[in-house]
């Protein structure tokens, strides 16, 4: 058996993810959202006949590739041993409700995590053939066959806001109040994509932050675009601007310290009152 050097098997495991999350966007792309048979889950929530192809296509090639590995994936839960060291995180179609409605915003997600962390992820958009992949330490985007690195930049001045529940800190904050206050009016602009596709935009340099609550720990939905934020130089913590995952949730994704430290300010003042 070869052993592979930590580099290595690192880089294999990007590719693996950058391909699995490519077959989900192939599988996405064959369905069409017009015809497309809704499973519906409770709650309002339903998925479509192109969420269960395309994690049914990612999971096939992942667990041929790893069989060791464990897997939690957004249809079909858990599966592999409960304590593994190495669990994949897989949302075949983060955006379903644009998908249903024939929204062309939407993302597959899939995402590595060992020993704590998200070492190799990667966001495929289905109708662009854009994927946004990591090795946990660099972060680029391959299309048409060419990678060139995800270079954030706040420069658009385009803030996307999930307004989507569950909002765990609703008694203190809420995204959507982000839009009434002027001097977010004055800074920004807002957009809402309701796809975590967004997430992966800021570090592309397509948008200059993204704010969400929400608990986002072994997020199936968040974990590939968190990774991409954190391997391309983000400013990335949750809304009290501590680590992810340490405090009272959600997410604040910058693409630089300073567009950071103006959205913190204007989250801390709806905390403050």
């Amino acid at each position: 058996m070869t052993i592979m050097n930590t580099a290595d098997s690192r880089r294999q495991d990007a590719e693996l993810a950058r391909r699995a999350a490519e077959a989900g966007a192939e599988a996405v792309r064959a369905h069409a959202w017009a015809t497309a048979e809704r499973h519906h889950k409770g709650g309002g929530d339903f998925a479509t006949a192109a969420d269960l192809a395309a994690e049914a296509a990612i999971l096939d090639l992942l667990r041929a590739a790893r069989p060791d590995d464990a897997f939690t994936a957004e249809e079909s839960g858990r599966t592999g041993a409960a304590d593994a060291d190495r669990r994949w995180l897989i949302d075949p179609l983060c955006g379903t409700l644009n998908y249903a409605v024939g929204t062309h915003l939407v993302a597959v997600n899939v995402a590595l995590r060992e020993g704590g962390r998200t070492v190799a992820a990667a966001t495929a958009d289905p109708y662009t053939g854009e994927t946004y992949w990591t090795d946990g330490e660099r972060a680029l985007l391959r299309h048409d066959g060419r990678d060139t690195p995800l270079v954030p930049s706040a420069q658009s001045a385009l803030v996307d806001l999930n307004l989507d529940p569950p909002y765990p800190n609703a008694a203190a904050f809420r995204a959507a109040h982000l839009l009434t206050d002027p001097d977010f009016e004055a800074a920004f602009r807002p957009r809402v994509v309701s796809s975590t596709l967004a997430v992966a935009w800021v570090a592309a340099g397509r948008r200059a932050a993204y704010v969400t609550d929400g608990h986002l720990g072994d997020s199936v939905h968040f974990a590939a675009g968190l990774a991409l934020c954190e391997a391309a130089g983000c400013t990335v913590t949750d809304l009290r601007g501590k680590p992810l995952h340490s405090g009272e949730g959600g997410l604040l994704a910058a693409a630089d310290p300073d567009t950071h430290a103006r959205l913190l300010d204007l989250i801390d003042r709806q905390y403050r009152r």
